[in-house]
C-alpha cells in the first residue's frame, strides 16, 4: 500500500455538511492501490468505551492522474463525530486516523480524526435557482443599440465627474432590452453584464462613481427597466464589481490628487507616494501597473462600509440577483466575507461569482463566494477539444481532479466558461471548425456548473486579439445553424434535472478511438453523454438494462437495446445525449 499518497482532512473539500443531518466525507490515495476503503464513525461522545462504530462503505467517485478519490454521503444520528478509515490494497490493510496507520483499531477515540460539531452556520447553502442558470455574459459597448442590430457609433459623453465617458461600439441598455427576448428564446436564465457604472474608457473596469449608470449606456432608470422586463421574462441579472480597485476619476482618488497627504482618503488606497504622481510609472500600486487603476484599500473600516454600500445598493434599488466579481483573489478574504454578509442580508439567494483564475478553494468554503469564473475549465477543453493537446485520458484525469478540488454542491455552481471578455473566442481556438466547437459547448451544457455563454458565441464569433473579441456583435448571423444548435443544447439542459444535479461518472474512456463517455444521474433520471472527439465515424456499445430503447435527444434517433446492450453510430466530431 503506497500511505504516502494517502489523505484527508477534517474540512472542506474532505469533510462538509450536507445539511443538518448528512455529511459527505472523502479520500483521496495512489491511483489503483485501494481496492476497499470503509468509513468507521461514531458519536465522538458516546458514554461506551471504546466508542461503538457504524461503518460505511466509500465508493471510487473520481480519478485523476495520480489520485484516486473516495467518498460517502451519509446520514448521521449525531453532530459531533469521531470517525477513522479501514483502507484494503488487495494484500494489506490498515486504519487510517489522524495521519497515522495503524495495524489495529486504536480505543482512544481522542485519535480519531474529529468532526466537533455539525455546525448550520458553516453548512454551504446553494442558490436555489443557481443550479439550472444558463449564463449570458454581456459586453455592453458591443452587444445592441436596437433589435438584433447595432449600429457602431464611437462617443464621448461628459459625465457628473467632469471626466469623459467613451464608447467604443456604442452599445446600451436600450439595445439589450430590445434584445432580451431574443435571449428566453435561446434559452438564457441569467444575464452577467461587465461593468456599467460610469467610467473614462469603454471597457468600464475604472470605475469612476459607482452609485450612477455610465451615460454611454443610458441612465438609472432605464436600468430598472431592464432588470424589471429581464424578471418578467425569468432571467436574473448579475452586474460587474470592480472593489479592487477604482478609476483615476474616482472622487477619493481626485481628493488624494488635488491634496496629497491633508487629504481625507489617504487611507483609502496602496502604497500612496506624496505628492501622488498620475503618470507613468505611478507611485501608488495599481491593477497590473496600470496608472488609471488605483488599487482601493479594501482593509480600510470606511472603504469597506463604502463598498459594501455599493454591494447593497443595486440590490435594494434595481433588485439585482447579484455580483460577479472583478480580480477577486486581490482582494482580502475578511472583506468578502463582510460583503458576502451584507449582501445575503438584502437578498439571500443573490449569488457571488469570483473571479479567480487559479485554485479557488480558500474563497469557496461558503464564507465568501458561491462560485468562481472556472477558467480551468475552459483551459482543458481549449486543449482537448480545439488544439487537441491532450488525449481522452488526460482530459477525463483533468476534470476530475477540478470537480475534486471543491465541494460536490459548489461543483456543481461552478461557472463553466469557454471564452470571455478576457480571452480568445473559442471557435478561433478551433480554426473556425464548428465541429469541434459545438462538441465542446456539448460537453460545456452537460458538465456539472453553470455554463456561461459569451455574447456572439452563438453566432460564431471570432477573435484572437482584445479588438476581435470584444467586437460588435454580429446580429446578421443569428437564425443560423449554430444558433439553433445552442438552442437545442441549452434546452436539454433546462428539461433534464440530471444535467443540473446529477452525480458525474465516467463510464468510457477510450484514448485509442479517442471516445468519451460519461452519464449524469439523480434521483429521476439517468442521462448518457458520448462524444467522438476523432475524425473518424466511431460504433459504441452501451449496457444499458431494464429499457427498450434509448433516445438520442440531441439528434432526435431511437436506438433499440437488444439483450441489455445497445449500438450508437457517431460520425465524426458529434456527440449524443441519451435517455
Amino acid at each position: 500500500m503506497f500511505k504516502e499518497a494517502v489523505y484527508h482532512q477534517p474540512s472542506p473539500p474532505y469533510l462538509y455538511g450536507l445539511d443538518e443531518e448528512r455529511i459527505a466525507v472523502r479520500l483521496r490515495a495512489k491511483k489503483g492501490d485501494l481496492k476497499q476503503c470503509v468509513l468507521f464513525y461514531g458519536d465522538r461522545y458516546a458514554s461506551n468505551d471504546p466508542v461503538p462504530l457504524k461503518r460505511a462503505s466509500m465508493m471510487k467517485v473520481a480519478s485523476d492522474l495520480h489520485f484516486d478519490y473516495f467518498e460517502v454521503e451519509l446520514a448521521v444520528a449525531f453532530k459531533r463525530i469521531c470517525y477513522l478509515f479501514w483502507l484494503h490494497d488487495g494484500k494489506d490493510s490498515t486504519y487510517y486516523f489522524g495521519h497515522h496507520f495503524a495495524s489495529s483499531l486504536p480505543v482512544n477515540r481522542n485519535v480519531y480524526f474529529i468532526l466537533p460539531y455539525l455546525r448550520r452556520e458553516e453548512i454551504y447553502q446553494p442558490v436555489p435557482w443557481a443550479s439550472e442558470a444558463v449564463i449570458y455574459q454581456i459586453f455592453p459597448d458591443s452587444f445592441a443599440t436596437g433589435p438584433q442590430e447595432i449600429v457602431v457609433a464611437p462617443k464621448t459623453i461628459r459625465n457628473q465627474t467632469g471626466g469623459e465617458s467613451q464608447a467604443r461600439c456604442g452599445g446600451d441598455l436600450p439595445g439589450i432590452i430590445a434584445n432580451l427576448p431574443y435571449l428566453a428564446d435561446l434559452g438564457i436564465n441569467c444575464l452577467y453584464l461587465t461593468p456599467i457604472f460610469t467610467a473614462l474608457s469603454y471597457h468600464k473596469y475604472d470605475t469612476a462613481d459607482y452609485f450612477t449608470i455610465d451615460p454611454c449606456f443610458g441612465d438609472l432608470e432605464t436600468f430598472k427597466e431592464m432588470v424589471r422586463k429581464a424578471h418578467e421574462l425569468g432571467i436574473k441579472v448579475i452586474l460587474d464589481g470592480v472593489f479592487n480597485h477604482c478609476g483615476p476619476h474616482f472622487f477619493a482618488f481626485q481628493d488624494v490628487l488635488e491634496k496629497g497627504e491633508k487629504s481625507a482618503y489617504r487611507n483609502w488606497f496602496y502604497e500612496l507616494e506624496f505628492p501622488v504622481r498620475f503618470e507613468d510609472p505611478p507611485n501608488y500600486e495599481c491593477f497590473a501597473y496600470t496608472r488609471f487603476m488605483p488599487k482601493l484599500n479594501t482593509g480600510d473600516p470606511e472603504v469597506r462600509k463604502y463598498l459594501l454600500e455599493v454591494g447593497t445598493y443595486w440590490i435594494k434599488e434595481a433588485d439585482i440577483d447579484g455580483w460577479r466579481l472583478d480580480v477577486a483573489n486581490e482582494v482580502d478574504h475578511y472583506f468578502w466575507k463582510c460583503f458576502r454578509r451584507a449582501v445575503k442580508a438584502v437578498k439571500p439567494e443573490a449569488i457571488l461569482v469570483g473571479e479567480i483564475w487559479g485554485d479557488a478553494e480558500p474563497w469557496l468554503l461558503g464564507d465568501e463566494f458561491d462560485s468562481t469564473m472556472n477558467y480551468r475549465f475552459a483551459d482543458l477543453c481549449r486543449d482537448f477539444f480545439a488544439e487537441r493537446k491532450i488525449g481522452v485520458y488526460e482530459f477525463d484525469a483533468g476534470m476530475h481532479q477540478l470537480m475534486m478540488r471543491y465541494m460536490r454542491p459548489i461543483t456543481n455552481l461552478q461557472m463553466n466558461l469557454l471564452d470571455s471578455h478576457d480571452v480568445p473566442r473559442f471557435i478561433s481556438w478551433c480554426q473556425g471548425d464548428q465541429r469541434r466547437y459545438k462538441l465542446a459547448v456539448l460537453y460545456q451544457m452537460t458538465a456539472p456548473g453553470i455554463p456561461s455563454v459569451f455574447y456572439g458565441d452563438e453566432v460564431g464569433l471570432e477573435g484572437i486579439d482584445e479588438n476581435d473579441y470584444r467586437q460588435p456583435m454580429r446580429w446578421d448571423l443569428v437564425g443560423g445553424d449554430l444558433t439553433a444548435y445552442y438552442r437545442t443544447v441549452i434546452g436539454l439542459r433546462r428539461r433534464l434535472s440530471a444535467l443540473t444535479t446529477g452525480n458525474y461518472r465516467t463510464i468510457l474512456v477510450d484514448q485509442v478511438k479517442d471516445i468519451y463517455g460519461f452519464m449524469r444521474e439523480n434521483g429521476e433520471e439517468r442521462v448518457y453523454v458520448l462524444l467522438n472527439n476523432s475524425e473518424i465515424g466511431q460504433t459504441i456499445e452501451l449496457a444499458c438494462t431494464g429499457k427498450q430503447s434509448l433516445a438520442d435527444l440531441l439528434n432526435n434517433r431511437e436506438h433499440p437495446v437488444t439483450n441489455g446492450m445497445v449500438k450508437i453510430e457517431l460520425p465524426p466530431v458529434s456527440g449524443a445525449v441519451l435517455a
